[in-house]
């Protein structure tokens, strides 16, 4: 009767197939990238809400769109350019430099934009400015993440 229940209980072991994904080294988790794409979602999602809705004139959003879009793309290609400075492959100092100039201005311009909009009061001046830097480093997380897991699994 117990090698009844033993034949039972290995059966029902070997027919739980869990196969579990293993990791490579240096691949961040499943967790931490589906944690920054979240992030990197909820950012831009409420900066674009705050802007739709928003009272201000279309040009001045229209700024405010474009400042994302600027300082995303220039986070994304500071990140690539450092990573790939670390990792030796030739970039060139130009556009090392130019990658840092273009985060900095964006940054500059949406201080400067939030500092000098009268229509926008101190509490949208902080949901904007909050929103754009989740935003940004938010992209930097997930370029990041994209990079490491290419390089763990080749």
């Amino acid at each position: 009767m117990s090698t009844e229940n033993e034949d039972i209980f290995n059966r029902e072991k070997q027919s739980d197939p869990k196969t579990k994904v293993m990791r490579k080294d240096g691949e961040p988790t499943s967790v931490f990238k589906g944690a920054s794409i979240a992030a990197l979602l909820i950012g831009v999602s409420a900066y674009l809400l705050g802007l739709y809705n928003a009272t201000m004139e279309l040009n001045e959003q229209g700024f405010y769109f474009v400042i994302l879009v600027f300082g995303l793309y220039s986070s994304v290609s500071l990140q690539k350019a450092v990573r790939d400075k670390e990792e030796g492959i030739p970039v060139t100092n130009i556009y090392y430099g130019i990658s840092w100039l273009a985060l900095i201005i964006s940054i500059l311009l949406m201080t400067i934009g939030l500092y000098n909009a009268g229509s926008i009061v101190l509490s949208e001046k902080g949901f904007y400015g909050m929103a754009f830097v989740l935003s940004i480093f938010a992209a930097i997380t997930v370029q990041k993440n994209v990079r490491d897991t290419q390089k763990a699994r080749e």
